[in-house]
C-alpha cells in the first residue's frame, strides 16, 4: 500500500462512495469533512488511469497530517506553519495553497484559518514562483496543498493536473446568482474553461465557438463576455438580453437540422444539450467536421437513464469510443461543481 491519500467524492455520488473507492482500489481509513475520504491506495496511478477516476473530484497524497481540533489549540497557525516549513521548505513547491476541509457550506472559521495559515507559511518559505496567482501554477509541477478542518491538518505535494484542480479541493467555484445572470449554466462553462487549463492553453480572445442547445443563453453570455465569437443553435429562443449582442450569430432551429455555412470553421464546440447523451454526441460528431484541426470540444455527458456508477461508466465508455472513431481524442473527463449525475468530457480534434 502507498502512503495515505485524500480522495474527494462529490456529494451527488455519496451513496455510491464504497463502490467508487473499491473501483479505485482504495481501502477506506476515515471519512473527513463533508465529502473527503482518507484511504490507503493499492496503486495511485488508478486516480489517473481508471474509469473510476472521474468520480474522484480531487485527490492528494497525505505527506503530512496533524490530527487535532484547531479551534481548541492555542497557537495553531504558528505551530502548523513552522511544521510545514520544516517538512516542505527544502522541497521547493511552486506555491503553497490552503483551504477548508469542509466543501459545502464552509464554516467561516476554517476558511479564515486556512487563509491565515497560508499567509504565515509564505512568510517562512523562500519566495515561491507561483505564489502570486493560483492560475500561475504549472499544471505538471508540484504544489503544496493543505486542507484544514475540525479533524486537523492534512497536506501533500502534487501537481495540479494530478490532483485534478488548481485549488485545494478541486476547481474554482464560480458563483453566478446576480440578477443580471441569465442562468447558472454560465458558471458551468466558466468552470470548465478554468479546468481545461490543466490540460491545454486557454483559447485566445476572438476564438469562434459553435454552441449546441444554447437556450436560454447562460453559457452563450459567458463565452461572449470572455471575448469569444459564438454561433449558437437552439429551437427555443435565447434570452432577450442577448438580442443584438456583438459576436453572436443565432440559429433558431433544431440542432439535428443545423448545417454550418459552406467553409465555416470553428475553434471549439460546446454541447450541454438535455436528453439522451448518445443522440447529443451524434450531433457533436457530425458537426465536429467544421472544427479546425486541434479544435476543442466541451461536452456534457448527461446521465439520463444511467443511475448507477457502473451504468455511468458504460455510458462514458460508449461516448469516448464513438468520439475516437470520429477522430476526436479524449483529453479529460471530470465532474464539475454544477454537474449532477453527469460528467464534462473534453475532446480534441485530431
Amino acid at each position: 500500500m502507498s502512503s495515505p491519500w485524500l480522495i474527494r467524492i462529490p456529494e451527488v455520488f455519496a451513496d455510491s462512495a464504497p463502490e467508487i473507492l473499491a473501483g479505485l482500489g482504495a481501502v477506506p481509513v476515515k471519512k473527513l469533512g463533508s465529502d473527503y475520504h482518507l484511504v490507503q491506495l493499492a496503486d495511485p496511478a488508478a486516480l489517473r488511469e481508471s474509469e473510476w477516476a472521474k468520480f474522484a473530484g480531487w485527490n492528494l497524497p497525505v505527506d503530512h497530517a496533524w490530527p487535532c481540533c484547531p479551534q481548541k489549540m492555542e497557537g495553531f497557525v504558528e505551530k502548523a506553519a513552522q511544521a510545514l516549513f520544516r517538512k516542505f521548505g527544502g522541497l521547493h513547491p511552486q506555491t503553497l495553497l490552503a483551504g477548508p476541509l469542509q466543501s459545502g457550506g464552509v464554516h467561516p472559521y476554517y476558511k479564515h484559518l486556512a487563509a491565515n495559515l497560508r499567509g504565515r507559511a509564505l512568510q517562512l518559505f523562500p519566495p515561491l514562483p507561483a505564489a502570486g496567482d493560483v492560475e500561475d501554477q504549472d499544471p505538471g509541477s508540484p504544489s503544496l496543498f493543505c486542507l484544514v478542518g475540525k479533524e486537523g491538518l492534512f497536506c501533500g505535494m502534487q501537481g495540479p493536473r494530478e490532483s485534478n484542480g488548481f485549488y485545494p479541493g478541486g476547481t474554482k467555484f464560480i458563483r453566478q446568482n446576480a440578477p443580471e445572470t441569465i442562468s447558472r449554466a454560465g458558471a458551468k462553462v466558466a468552470e470548465a474553461l478554468h479546468y481545461l487549463k490543466l490540460h491545454r492553453p486557454a483559447l485566445p480572445e476572438g476564438a469562434r465557438w459553435l454552441e449546441l442547445g444554447a437556450c436560454p443563453g447562460g453559457m452563450t453570455s459567458e463565452l461572449l463576455a470572455r471575448g469569444f465569437r459564438v454561433t449558437a443553435v437552439d429551437k427555443a429562443p435565447l434570452d432577450a438580453r442577448l438580442d443584438g449582442a456583438a459576436g453572436l450569430e443565432f440559429h433558431r432551429c433544431d440542432v439535428a437540422g443545423f448545417q454550418p455555412a459552406p467553409g465555416a470553421t470553428f475553434d471549439a464546440l460546446l454541447c450541454d444539450m438535455n436528453g439522451d447523451a448518445r443522440a447529443s454526441l451524434r450531433q457533436v460528431v457530425r458537426l465536429s467536421r467544421s472544427l479546425k484541426p486541434g479544435g476543442m470540444i466541451v461536452f456534457t455527458l448527461k446521465g439520463t437513464g444511467a443511475d448507477t456508477p457502473a451504468e455511468l461508466n458504460e455510458l462514458s465508455r460508449e461516448a469516448i469510443a464513438a468520439a475516437a472513431a470520429a477522430g476526436l481524442n479524449p483529453v479529460a473527463t471530470t465532474h464539475l461543481t454544477y454537474n449532477r449525475l453527469e460528467f464534462t468530457l473534453f475532446f480534441e480534434k485530431a
